[in-house]
């Protein structure tokens, strides 16, 4: 039998059919761990699946790429789904990838968790960034569903914890592709308008699908740029989304949110007694200290006999002044013996006296007086002051004590 004649592209595309037409390949889960994986700038994703003993090429296209819920990385193992097939251009078969979810857990999961390490990365859990919420809210804005059983039962916890707060909903959907974009923008409108003093972001329970919309980068985002404080109320006790991390405070529920954002009227009205009774406890000593000063003025002297008391202080003035003029006395005449006994001992000290007991103090002609026989010299005249009165010489000779 003679072999018929075929093309490479001929020979690739028969197989390819055989192989499209195969129902196992055209719908096969793989499970590998990934390695060489690249992105191109197309929005194309190339991969290898491989395992002890073997490899498998793949690529996922762009719109399948769109969909993952985290980011693949060499070493993660995975199952991923699609056909395989043959390349018609390098006669290669691979795998068509159409979705990809992480070997042991869900891939809603590694992306929550991959969410998580980036966003505390940033900063976005920091504690230092957690605004205060107001004591005494007086506007309230809810973004949640408005069809949903959440917004009822806050309303409901509102109205009989604190009905004095007024209350703004903010509609969105909360499930869904559109969620996310819708409550981040609901953040940012009630923030553009500051129109409330306290946000409440949630809605009731459900699956980790149904939550999905508050583990959002968006959203979570919006969270933390907002000014008004964010309390976060999604699901049950034991949900956790990105949403509790990034906000001012978490509530177990969309319930415990609206007791955790507001006073308890009758908690206040405690309160209010409270200080009632301290404001009128304080009053009443008050009076009873100004009716006790009263009586003390209403028993004064003064005012039962005005004369009297002038008199009485007359007496005080008049006694005071005799006072102070002996005192004056007394200073002056101290001051006059000082003054005395200083004039004394000048008097003692003065050269006069030393003249009138025959000695006598000569001078140069520029007043300096003469000490030593070396001041002078001969010719030089000299002025001699004694008792009465002033004697004018002139030196003709000088001599020491030696000589």
């Amino acid at each position: 039998m003679e072999n018929k004649t075929v093309s490479v592209s001929q020979i690739n595309e028969y197989i390819r059919s055989r192989m499209d037409a195969d129902p196992v390949l055209t719908s096969v889960a793989v499970r590998g761990e990934i390695s060489n994986y690249k992105v191109y700038p197309s929005g194309h994703h190339y991969f290898t699946l491989k395992d002890e003993g073997g490899a498998l090429r793949c690529v996922m296209f762009k719109g399948n790429a769109a969909r993952l819920r985290f980011s693949p990385n060499n070493g993660m193992k995975v199952i991923a789904m699609g056909k395989i097939s043959v390349y018609p251009r390098d006669g290669a078969y691979q795998l068509y990838c159409t979705g990809l979810i992480l070997d042991g857990i869900g891939d809603l999961y590694a992306a929550f968790e991959q969410l998580k390490v980036k966003l505390s990365h940033e900063g976005l859990f920091d504690p230092a960034h957690k605004k205060p919420l107001p004591r005494y809210p007086g506007v309230i804005g809810i973004v949640t569903s408005s069809a949903g059983a959440a917004v009822h039962d806050m309303l409901r916890i509102l109205r009989k914890r604190y009905p004095l707060t007024q209350v703004r909903l903010f509609p969105v959907r909360v499930q869904g592709v559109e969620a996310p974009a819708e409550i981040a923008g609901a953040i940012r409108y009630a923030n553009r308008f500051r129109l409330a003093d306290v946000l409440f972001v949630g809605r009731g329970g459900g699956s980790i699908e149904d939550l999905w919309a508050f583990n959002d980068e968006r959203v979570a985002y919006a969270i933390y740029q907002s000014e008004i404080p964010i309390i976060s109320a999604v699901g049950h006790e034991p949900d956790v989304t990105i949403s509790d991390f990034v906000a001012d405070l978490r509530a177990a529920t969309p319930s415990n949110a609206a007791e955790l954002g507001v006073p308890d009227q009758d908690a206040l009205r405690q309160m209010l007694d409270g200080f009632s009774g301290a404001m009128a406890a304080s009053l009443s000593r008050l009076l009873k200290a100004n009716r006790q000063h009263l009586k003390m003025i209403a028993a004064s002297p003064a005012l039962h006999s005005p004369t009297g008391y002038l008199e009485q202080r007359r007496k005080s003035v008049e006694l005071l002044k005799n006072r102070l003029v002996s005192v004056q006395i007394q200073g002056v005449e101290r001051k006059k013996r000082r003054y005395v006994e200083m004039t004394a001992k000048l008097d003692a000290m003065s050269p006069l006296k030393v003249l009138t007991r025959g000695y006598a103090m000569a001078q140069k002609e520029d007043g300096q007086v003469i000490r030593s026989i070396g001041q002078v010299n001969t010719g030089d005249k000299v002025s001699i002051t004694v008792s009465d009165g002033r004697i004018m010489a002139a030196i003709t000779d000088k001599k020491g004590n030696g000589q």
